[in-house]
């Protein structure tokens, strides 16, 4: 399901710590914003219209200003209409403080589109308006499972029902390491492909253990103990070893399984769980492994590599 907001919610949210102030469009302001990209509509204001992207919200930066007010009233409004007209763009912003040219008044008026002013110079006025947007926007999902941050790596802890997740998150927190969420996280998918998983406000700071009950890990370890929210860089699931082959099981690691939250490919491990298997050291050893990999350093093919030479040169 796509999210949105509307141009009055913006306002009435961010408008305050943007400095947006009204030009035209009062009564519009019910107009949706649907993707949290904006657009800087240099080429479309000189009338080439290919790529533009009307759904976005529009930000009138000085170069565009400069290029209105120094071409013939005709021409610019012409453009602007024929940029506003298909009703897809959610509000224009001028940035810079600058006067709005009369062209873009009155083709914002004629087209029922918001337009705003702002003090804020353009870079740094995308940079806060692009991070709103993506917290309001960003495609979200809810997972069964536990979020604990190890060594500094968001590591999602999955599995089969009563395996023991919440236990193993006891143990990594005992260990020094952090909780996010148990039972359920939250998931974001923020620009630049990266996943923050978070807890639901309801069961913040909570965990459910069974034979104990709920229990709150702040007053338990202490604040330094949770954290809002985190990256997830990998998914740990925890499988009943009965009935299982473990022979099929990968030893070495080079065989890399990953698993899709909302689309992107996150690292997965499945650890068989058996008695005695201390899942907390387990975890704290497979999230610093992962950091290796991610630094560039894969120990399975390092090791897979060298026996490979060793056999050439034997071979010879």
């Amino acid at each position: 399901m796509n999210k949105s907001i509307t141009v009055r919610q913006l306002v009435r949210e961010k408008g305050k710590d943007l400095e947006l102030k009204l030009i035209v469009g009062k009564s519009f302001l019910d107009r949706e914003i649907t993707v949290s990209e904006v657009n800087r509509p240099g080429l479309a204001v000189t009338g080439f219209l290919e790529q533009f992207r009307a759904e976005r919200i529009q930000i009138i930066g000085k170069g565009e200003y400069y290029y209105c007010s120094s071409r013939p009233y005709s021409r610019i409004y012409k453009n602007l209409n024929r940029m506003f007209e298909n009703n897809k763009v959610p509000c224009v912003i001028v940035t810079g403080g600058v006067k709005p040219a009369k062209a873009l008044i009155d083709a914002a008026k004629k087209n029922s589109i918001p337009l705003f002013i702002t003090p804020y110079e353009t870079a740094d006025f995308v940079r806060e308006l692009t991070i709103y947007l993506d917290e309001k926007l960003a495609p979200s999902i809810v997972v069964h499972g536990v979020l604990v941050n190890v060594y500094g790596l968001g590591v999602l802890i999955q599995g089969d029902p009563g395996i023991g997740k919440s236990e193993c998150a006891m143990e990594l927190l005992k260990r020094g390491h952090i909780l996010i969420s148990d039972d359920v996280v939250e998931i974001k998918r923020r620009i630049g492909h990266i996943l923050i998983g978070s807890s639901p406000k309801t069961i913040k700071n909570f965990m459910e253990v069974r034979g104990i009950g709920i229990v709150d890990v702040e007053m338990l370890f202490g604040v330094g103990a949770i954290l809002p929210s985190s990256a997830i860089e990998l998914v740990v699931y925890l499988q009943s070893a009965t009935n299982i082959d473990l022979s099929k099981y990968d030893r070495t690691g080079l065989e890399e399984q990953t698993t899709k939250i909302l689309d992107i490919n996150v690292p997965i491990l499945r650890i068989p769980v058996t008695p005695g298997r201390n899942l907390a050291v387990l975890i704290e050893v497979a999230s610093l492994n992962q950091r290796l990999k991610n630094s560039g350093y894969f120990a399975a093919k390092k090791l897979d590599e060298a026996i490979r030479r060793e056999i050439k040169k034997n071979s010879r």
